[in-house]
């Protein structure tokens, strides 16, 4: 959502101070994500860790039934909620963090497609009502070709 804001502010900047036949190219993100290894790569990693934390889960449980007095299951519930507090927190950090990673190359290889195609903005397929020039498929190949 923050990209579609900003590239509607990018192209009413550009109609407000009277540039006219401002070239216009657009990317389908969800595609170029779909595309793209490393993304591939991200999400299994992010996922591998959100399983983790189930399996953290189911372990807790079974240790939870083996305990007998109120008072160990009282500690253990206190003790299992910190260290889960800080599991999600882990991975919420990891996801945020590797998602940005993604959306920086993304963003990168955006703007090198926009310079050689000499386009003044690029913005979400979403965004565009009617035309522009689509360089999803530019985008992708321009990932590909990257280092990782």
């Amino acid at each position: 959502m923050k990209n579609f804001k900003m590239a509607l502010v990018v192209l009413l900047m550009a109609a407000f101070t009277g540039v006219a036949n401002a070239a216009v190219g657009y990317i389908d993100y969800a595609k170029v994500i779909d595309n793209y290894d490393y993304a591939k790569q991200v999400t299994k990693e992010v996922d591998a860790k959100g399983l983790e934390m189930q399996e953290f889960l189911v372990d807790k449980e079974k240790e939870y039934k083996s305990l007998d007095t109120p008072l160990k299951k009282q500690t253990f519930e206190e003790k299992t909620a910190q260290e889960f507090k800080a599991k999600q927190k882990a991975y919420a950090d990891l996801k945020a963090k590797r998602e940005q990673e993604v959306y920086t190359k993304i963003r990168e290889a955006a703007k090198a497609v926009m310079v050689e195609q000499k386009l003044d903005a690029i913005m979400d397929v979403r965004g565009v009502f009617v035309g522009g020039v689509d360089i999803t498929d530019n985008v992708i190949a321009k990932l590909k070709g990257a280092k990782k």
